[in-house]
């Protein structure tokens, strides 16, 4: 099912993208979660993750159990 983007999200790219391939996402904050896209198609799809779930993902990253 998919779900209109809230207007007036500020999509943010990874400090990490420095332009080279193009292979970035980009994310923004919106009420209860986090959204994803793909920063070569701003209009296309968009992934909406809950806020706790994104929390523990970027955890398992940082400690890198994933």
């Amino acid at each position: 099912m998919s779900h209109p983007v809230p207007t007036g999200v500020q999509w943010h790219k990874s400090s990490y993208s420095n332009g080279s391939g193009g292979e970035c996402v980009e994310v923004a904050t919106a009420r209860t979660s986090m959204l994803v896209r793909d920063s070569k198609n701003t209009t296309g799809p968009v992934l909406a993750v809950p806020c706790g779930e994104w929390a523990a993902f970027v955890s398992a990253v940082r400690h890198g159990t994933v």
